[in-house]
C-alpha cells in the first residue's frame, strides 16, 4: 500500500491588521464568496474563490478555475452556509462543512434543490483562504437548515512535534476496511465526525455514522495508491471509490474526500464524503 504525504509548507506570513481567528477568516470567506455567487454569477465566483490548484468532480476531479472558465455563464443561483470549520494549527489548512440551495433557473425558481458542501481551504501567501477542493452532496430538503457556524473545542490545537503522518496512520484503516467496514469505522472515526453520502442527509457525530456503515455494511474499495496533503494535525486525500456487491460487482463508484484530524497523538477521520458519479444505462 503506497502512501505519498504533501507537507504543507510553515511560511510566516506578514500579515498586518488580521484579527481574528483563521476559522472566522473562513467564515468570511465563504460569505464573501456567496455574495459573489449573487452578484457576478456562479463561474465568476468559483473563478475568484477556488485556489489555482483547486478540484472539483465533473464527475471526473478537475481543475475548478479551468472548468468554470469553459462552460457558459450558469443562471443557477446558489446560497450556502457553513456550519462547521476546523483549521490546523499552523493556519495553513482548513475545511468547512455547509448546507446549500441551489435554484437552477435563477434566484426566483421555486424548484430548490437541498444538499450539503464540504470545501477544503488552503491559506495564500496575502493571508487569504482560497479553496484546494469543493465538492458536495444532494438530499430531499431538511426538517431545519442551520445558520449558525461552529468549531471544535481542540480547533488548532495540536502542534504535532512528533511528526506523526496521516497518510501512515491510515494504512490500517484502508488495509482493513474492505473485510470489516463497521470495525474500521469504529476504530477511526473521530467522536464528532461527520459522513455524506450522496442522496442522504448527512450523518453527523460517530453513533449516528457508524449506526449507518452497520445498516449497510458497504464494500467500499479505495485505491492502494493516495496522496495526503497535510498540515501538523489536519490533512486531507481525495481520489476514486467503489463499492461492490458481495460477488465484486460494482454497484456504485464516484470520488471521496477524507478530513484526518490528530487528536492526542492519533490521526482520525473529521470527515468523509462519497460523491457517487452518475451512471450510463446498459
Amino acid at each position: 500500500m503506497k502512501f505519498i504525504a504533501l507537507l504543507l509548507s510553515i511560511v510566516a506570513f506578514a500579515v498586518a491588521g488580521i484579527a481574528q481567528s483563521p476559522a472566522a477568516k473562513i467564515y468570511e470567506t465563504e460569505k464573501a464568496f456567496e455574495k459573489m455567487a449573487a452578484e457576478k454569477g456562479v463561474n465568476a465566483a468559483f473563478i475568484e474563490f477556488m485556489a489555482p490548484m483547486g478540484v472539483m468532480f465533473v464527475p471526473e476531479a478537475r481543475n475548478a478555475r479551468e472548468f468554470w472558465k469553459s462552460i457558459p455563464p450558469t443562471s443557477a443561483y446558489l446560497t450556502w452556509n457553513p456550519i462547521w470549520i476546523d483549521v490546523s494549527s499552523n493556519g495553513m489548512l482548513g475545511y468547512s462543512i455547509g448546507n446549500s440551495i441551489r435554484r437552477p433557473k435563477g434566484k426566483d425558481d421555486p424548484n430548490a434543490e437541498y444538499g450539503h458542501y464540504i470545501s477544503i481551504w488552503t491559506r495564500q501567501p496575502d493571508g487569504e483562504y482560497r479553496a484546494l477542493l469543493d465538492t458536495g452532496i444532494d438530499h430531499r430538503k431538511p426538517a431545519m437548515i442551520p445558520t449558525e457556524w461552529k468549531s471544535p473545542a481542540d480547533v488548532g490545537g495540536d502542534k504535532n512535534d512528533a511528526k506523526l503522518s496521516a497518510a501512515d496512520s491510515a494504512v490500517p484503516f484502508y488495509a482493513s476496511v474492505e473485510a470489516n467496514p463497521v470495525k474500521a469505522y469504529k476504530s477511526y472515526l473521530a467522536e464528532d465526525a461527520v459522513l455524506m453520502r450522496s442522496g442522504k442527509e448527512p450523518f453527523i457525530g460517530k453513533k449516528a455514522a457508524v449506526a449507518h456503515i452497520e445498516e449497510g455494511k458497504p464494500i467500499i474499495r479505495f485505491p492502494k495508491r493516495k496522496s495526503f496533503v497535510e498540515g501538523p494535525d489536519l490533512a486531507y486525500v481525495y481520489n476514486v471509490y467503489s463499492i461492490v456487491d458481495k460477488q465484486g460487482k460494482e454497484i456504485q463508484g464516484g470520488n471521496f474526500v477524507q478530513v484526518w484530524k490528530l487528536r492526542k497523538g492519533k490521526w482520525r477521520i473529521a470527515a468523509e464524503a462519497l460523491i457517487a458519479s452518475p451512471r450510463q444505462n446498459g
